[in-house]
């Protein structure tokens, strides 16, 4: 289970500008649940995942993973809990390393490796089965730089090795935004079938209307930094695309013009 509470973050500017990012953000993830969080640039969806990663502490708020109290621990102390997927299919690996080489070292992380950080026979076996099951062809490049795999190939991969030890979280940050239709379409199913398969507990930022309602079993609205609509169950399936933009401009047209509005007018 993952539980924020009352998650606030404001950010200062180089001009000396106060940018608030996340205003008191309350949110509860059952465990194995897929929540998606959709939401315009500034909205707060990415620094919600950052804030969640560690990739900078909140100015208040808490923010609990499992039993864990994650809160004030860095970045690198919460890899061995949270896997993460970035927009950017280059960022997270190593392109001058092989495939097989990238995998083990997402493998080893969080973990005391000592000397026993080559690849083992068994090893490249497991990954030759688990990239096997992707079907995009890639057992056959084990040996290849992830230099050299296609941006979808390459967000495969990344996928797979943010999965490889199960991590209580799954952070997917627009992971299929920077793919042609057809990669993403191909990175979609890969992650519904690895979280389905493993019921990873898994929280997605997208700018796709349909991926928000087609993808797991929430959808998060956010605008200036906090949750406008929480949609699941019945609520959330009878809509489409057009129905989710429309909820979400009435939503935010009622909160613009509730802080425009003037006292007693």
């Amino acid at each position: 289970m993952i539980e924020i509470i009352g998650l606030e973050k404001t950010f200062v500017q180089p001009g000396g500008e106060r940018v608030i990012a996340l205003r008191g953000v309350d949110l509860l993830i059952k465990s194995g649940e897929f929540v998606t969080v959709i939401g315009m640039n500034g909205s707060g969806k990415s620094t919600l995942l950052n804030a969640v990663a560690g990739t900078f502490l909140p100015d208040a708020g808490t923010i609990r993973i499992g039993n864990i109290d994650v809160t004030r621990q860095p970045e690198f102390q919460r890899a061995a809990l949270i896997g993460r997927v970035f927009q950017d299919p280059f960022k997270g690996t190593c392109p001058s390393m092989s495939v097989a080489e990238n995998l083990r070292m997402a493998e080893l992380r969080g973990v005391r490796r000592g000397l026993r950080v080559g690849l083992s026979h068994s090893s490249l076996e497991r990954y030759h089965a688990l990239l096997s099951g992707l079907k995009m062809r890639l057992e056959g490049r084990l040996q290849a730089s992830m230099g050299t795999l296609s941006g979808g190939q390459r967000q495969a991969v990344t996928l797979l090795m943010a999965t490889l030890r199960r991590p209580q979280l799954l952070l997917l940050d627009e992971h299929t935004a920077a793919l042609d239709p057809r990669a993403a379409d191909q990175i979609i199913n890969i992650t519904n079938q690895v979280v389905r398969e493993h019921a990873l507990t898994t929280l997605m930022v997208t700018h796709s209307m349909e991926q928000a309602l087609e993808q797991g079993d929430r959808t998060i609205m956010m605008h200036r930094g906090e949750v406008l609509a929480d949609l699941s169950g019945t609520e959330r399936e009878g809509l489409n695309a057009g129905d989710l933009l429309q909820r979400f401009t009435e939503l935010r047209y009622t909160i613009e013009f509730a802080v425009a509005k003037p006292p007693g007018g």
